[in-house]
């Protein structure tokens, strides 16, 4: 089967489940999407990786790439394999150095994992027709990537001075309120771009 290779456009909040997001992915050389619901833990994750957030402690998917990287095993690429029942399945493909081998992983875990490897990441036809969405005008990426994860119109950080913001921002990751410290983050970055 040829695969199809894909990139990733962004993430928006759920509408259909609390607590979830919809992650976009899109076809490099065309205009379908394929939507993928993924949990909080697995779009923080992916987030933080993008968007090159600091945290303290290695997340779960950080403490894999340290694993692999200690071991020498490359991540090749992520192929998003079936879609069946609502559910996508994908497989990892590592080199542990004395050949390829496939992993089944979830599919939210696996693109987790090629943004951190920065690996390829592909599909098949069947699943593209099956479970993508084509789109006739290209989407704003930036309201793609920020559109479900960023609330910051419900924080007021105007009334803060850059160092308050900045020490709010490490209260938060030490407190793993990661979402609240991707917001402030944001914002120190508008703030130093206005001086």
């Amino acid at each position: 089967m040829e695969k199809i290779p894909l990139k990733l456009l962004g993430m928006i909040n759920s509408q259909s489940q609390s607590g979830a997001y919809t992650l976009i992915l899109g076809e490099v050389e065309g205009k379908r999407r394929l939507p993928i619901l993924i949990n909080g833990f697995e779009a923080q994750a992916i987030l933080f990786h993008i968007e090159q957030i600091k945290i303290p402690r290695p997340l779960t998917h950080d403490l894999f790439k340290n694993f692999a990287d200690t071991f020498h095993i490359e991540f090749q690429e992520v192929i998003i394999s079936k879609f069946a029942q609502g559910i996508f399945y994908a497989t990892l493909l590592c080199d542990d150095g004395n050949g390829v081998q496939e992993i089944d992983s979830r599919t939210s875990d696996a693109i987790a994992l090629a943004v951190r490897f920065n690996c390829p990441i592909y599909t098949y036809e069947a699943v593209l027709s099956g479970a993508g969405v084509s789109i006739d005008e290209e989407p704003d990426i930036d309201e793609l990537a920020t559109g479900g994860l960023s609330h910051a119109d419900e924080y007021d950080f105007d009334k803060f001075t850059l160092d308050e913001l900045e020490e709010m921002m490490n209260e938060a990751i030490e407190k793993e309120e990661y979402e609240k410290a991707s917001y402030l983050r944001d914002a120190i970055n508008r703030r130093k771009t206005e001086e």
